[in-house]
């Protein structure tokens, strides 16, 4: 398989709802798990500013990102230093950074006290991070929405179907920082090991560089890039079983190469309480599915 077997779909087609694209949205959905998008409501100027504001922060020194370490907090709010994470058990802790920030309920709110609602921490440098970092949250938040419709619609379901379970999403945005592979990395060693998404839809902006691989239904790897702009989209485990495994959660994992990489995934997940269950089948909570993968993944979150 080569990179044409991801398809590269235009938004504003999507949003227009035309059914070529639909059809070759739902090819995706339901088979490689994967699509590109072009075209969306997100100004590459604004992917670029914000891929610059986490390579200036990843760039300051461990005893200053120290600050915000998540490790200190008992929720995923700021920085995982490499090792904080491991997505797979069998594989080594992934030896990548990322820094993550999610939807912010008033303290009011019974739900603000769950983690996954857990308050974000701000570093106070570089300038500007929290501010670049919040807008390109929000613009990426309406575009995730704007994509699960159409996926909706390619499914045969109403394009509103999934909306009201989103009033308060369980959004995660992330940094993530690859270095280039260290030169004593051995088979068990990953920028991200093998894994599958654990919510509902990710939208992925990169900075281009090449590292993402896609496992494929015969088991080989495909790799996906996209240049600064645009975006990579993948479904995860939620969304699978919600769809009673029509849409597809599909294993991927960056190695990692001599360049380095930024990534940042935007994790759209629905409210808390949603159930994700198909019809006739025991509730699956969405806050609780996410929780337990989180607590099997974040090492300072793990039991024991």
């Amino acid at each position: 398989m080569t990179q044409t077997d991801i398809p590269r779909l235009d938004a504003r087609a999507l949003a227009a709802r035309d059914p070529d694209t639909l059809a070759r949205l739902k090819e995706a959905a339901t088979g490689v798990g994967f699509f590109t998008v072009h075209d969306t409501a997100i100004p590459a100027p604004l992917v670029a500013r914000v891929l610059e504001a986490y390579r200036a922060f990843f760039a300051l020194p461990a005893s200053q990102k120290a600050a915000v370490d998540m490790a200190r907090t008992g929720s995923n709010r700021g920085w995982g230093a490499p090792g904080s994470e491991q997505v797979d058990p069998a594989a080594n802790p992934d030896y990548k950074q990322v820094f993550d920030v999610g939807y912010t309920l008033p303290p009011e709110d019974p739900l603000a006290k769950l983690s996954v609602y857990g308050p974000n921490q701000w570093p106070s440098e570089p300038e500007g991070f929290h501010e670049a970092v919040a807008a390109y949250y929000a613009r990426a938040l309406g575009t995730a929405m704007d994509i699960l419709r159409a996926v909706s619609a390619a499914i045969g379901r109403s394009p509103d179907a999934f909306d009201d379970a989103f009033d308060k999403p369980m959004a995660l945005l992330r940094g993530n920082y690859y270095p280039p592979r260290p030169a004593d990395a051995g088979p068990r060693d990953f920028g991200i090991a093998t894994h599958t998404d654990y919510g509902c839809l990710t939208l992925l902006a990169t900075d281009g560089t090449p590292g993402l691989e896609v496992r494929t239904r015969g088991g080989g790897w495909l790799p996906v890039t996209a240049p600064v702009g645009e975006f990579v989209i993948n479904f995860g485990e939620m969304l699978q079983i919600w769809t009673g495994g029509e849409i597809k959660a599909t294993p991927h994992r960056v190695k990692g190469t001599d360049a380095e990489r930024l990534s940042i995934p935007l994790f759209f997940n629905p409210t808390y309480d949603t159930n994700v269950a198909p019809p006739g089948a025991a509730p699956v909570l969405a806050g609780d599915h996410l929780a337990k993968r989180f607590a099997e993944t974040y090492v300072h979150l793990k039991a024991g």
